[in-house]
């Protein structure tokens, strides 16, 4: 089955950061509206707002205050959405934490806290009625520890620990099942700083999620995070993700999926005013159990340039295809393309 949509995209983005000779407090905010033109798709707005204070302390001491919100739509794809509806669930995204970093001559540690409050909005069906979605509206609370060791400036090895709680709004969902869950985590990595050449860290681990419904078995994954900036060349640079996640499900009897995502980026100056993009990337949603009918591995590639025109305005136009293969179903396939200007001030 073959859908077409077009769409116009309008967005702002925005950063402000202090000027201050001790501290620093940068906010960034981003923000869009997708209006649909023609298609059966329903308008996608979305919204992130970021903020991050860092205090710099005494004794090679470093405090760090953070805040954020974002709001999105819900893919009709999404194993977690719900099927046959004309418009999705809104979902808003709340998070707020603090950390402190201190280093001890070759020893470096970090203590934060955060908490993140997740809350739906009712999805509409395609005949006006409404669904309450307000069953998955949850917070998550955790605790970080990191331990590093500098073999050097530009190399060093370390352990991280989490301890949290996902504590659901309703004690019992929609199916009678009660998803609150303790949360467990550790990893081991190195992060390296070669300065503009190459910088990033990366860790692997693991990471449980111990449910309070004895009829949901424990969600656990062996994670692989990370983020490698690599520049092989002025004006070349190649910037690479990992990242693994676990997203609870609302499906009866169902615990949930590990995400495991890569993604490439690889851009090449043409010339001072012009710049190339090609990007990539590969997501594995995997399902324990009976529930692995559910799997879907989804590729994405993509190209595009930038064109400066001034100071104040650059030209931008993108092609993306991407192709979600279910284990079981019929597979989807997107292609976008994109054109825009920036305006910079």
């Amino acid at each position: 089955m073959k859908d077409d949509r077009i769409f116009s995209e309008t967005g702002l983005k925005g950063t402000l950061t202090s000027d201050w000779s001790r501290h620093e407090l940068s906010v960034g905010a981003e923000g869009a509206w997708q209006e649909t033109l023609s298609g059966d798709e329903t308008d996608k707005p979305r919204a992130d707002i970021d903020a991050r204070l860092r205090l710099d302390l005494a004794d090679d001491t470093i405090a760090t205050i953070t805040g954020s919100y974002s709001f999105g739509r819900e893919d009709s794809d999404d194993p977690n959405a719900v099927t046959g509806a004309k418009v999705q669930s809104g979902v808003h995204q709340y998070g707020a934490g603090a950390s402190i970093e201190r280093d001890f001559g070759l020893i470096r540690g970090s203590i934060g806290a955060d908490v993140t409050r997740l809350q739906y909005s009712d999805a509409e069906l395609s005949d006006g009625s409404t669904l309450e979605r307000s069953d998955r509206n949850r917070n998550r609370y955790a605790i970080t520890s990191r331990l590093g060791y500098e073999l050097s400036p530009a190399l060093i090895p370390f352990i991280e620990g989490t301890i949290g709680r996902i504590d659901y709004d309703d004690a019992v969902d929609s199916a009678g099942y009660r998803r609150s869950a303790d949360l467990y985590g550790a990893k081991t990595g190195v992060a390296v700083d070669l300065g503009e050449k190459l910088r990033g860290e990366i860790a692997v681990g693991y990471e449980r999620q111990k449910f309070e419904d004895g009829r949901l078995e424990e969600l656990s994954a062996l994670t692989v995070d990370g983020n490698i900036f690599w520049s092989p060349r002025e004006g070349t640079s190649i910037d690479v993700t990992l990242d693994t996640s676990i997203d609870p499900s609302t499906t009866a009897g169902v615990n949930g999926a590990t995400i495991h995502r890569v993604t490439a980026q690889l851009a090449h100056d043409l010339r001072t005013n012009l710049v190339a993009r090609l990007t990539g990337g590969t997501t594995f949603t995997r399902y324990d159990g009976d529930a692995a009918a559910a799997d879907t591995t989804a590729y994405l590639a993509g190209a595009g340039l930038t064109w400066k025109v001034n100071r104040y305005l650059d030209a931008t136009a993108d092609l993306s295809y991407e192709r979600t293969h279910y284990n079981t179903g019929v597979d989807n396939d997107s292609l976008t393309a994109l054109v825009g200007l920036t305006a910079k001030r």
